[in-house]
């Protein structure tokens, strides 16, 4: 089944538990949100077709063991799901970036979800599949980007009310320039919570260079 695809490149991985390992990155095109910080607005639209064969070779050619599969929002296409299974058959470290929009139920276990939970200034908190905390699992990340002190007072609600540092790690993120890094690391140890500050290294390292 082809895939339209934006990109694939080889970088650092900038977030999450595999921050930091170079990685392939699979960025597929289309997005059904649209978040008012997004960075990769550039994925929204055209691409290329690709088959699963064929970004496996793109894949091969680098020296990594890990591939994260991202987007846009990567599950927005059907065959994500037997390129995820294919790239895990081949050995590879997978990881993949959704918005928690769509069901991630189907997704082969051997992957590592980062999936989000958006907050009320993101602008698409309406688009969260809660159902989908009953398929997350230990070895999976939920992401909240904070925008403001009103989305890490509903963030830490969240956190709370479903429990969810008891399902896995929970990821808080400074929205890049809504909110400083030292304001939300400020903000998380006075409330003493159970969840892990996150800055995006690629925005640190590579800020005025998008799609790195």
């Amino acid at each position: 089944m082809d895939l339209r695809i934006t990109e694939i490149f080889y970088s650092l991985q900038g977030e999450a538990d595999h921050i930091g390992w170079p990685t392939v990155f699979v960025r597929l095109t289309g997005c059904p949100l649209r978040c008012q910080y997004c960075d990769t607005a550039y994925a929204f639209s055209g691409g290329k077709k690709w088959s699963t064969e064929a970004i496996l070779a793109e894949v091969k050619q680098y020296k990594a063991k890990h591939v994260t599969v991202t987007g846009g929002e990567p599950l927005a296409q059907p065959g994500c799901l037997p390129l995820m299974k294919a790239l895990c058959d081949e050995g590879y470290i997978v990881s993949t970036e959704t918005s928690g929009s769509i069901s991630i139920q189907e997704i082969d276990p051997r992957v590592m979800v980062v999936m989000d939970l958006k907050t009320p200034d993101s602008l698409e908190e309406k688009k969260n599949l809660y159902s989908n905390l009953e398929h997350i699992k230990a070895t999976d990340q939920i992401k909240f980007v904070i925008c403001s002190r009103n989305d890490y007072e509903w963030a830490r609600e969240q956190v709370a009310r479903r429990q969810l540092a008891d399902i896995c790690q929970v990821l808080f993120s400074p929205s890049h320039q809504e909110v400083t890094p030292r304001m939300l690391a400020d903000w998380i140890i006075e409330d003493q919570l159970p969840v892990r500050f996150q800055y995006q290294l690629h925005k640190f390292l590579w800020d005025d260079e998008p799609g790195r």
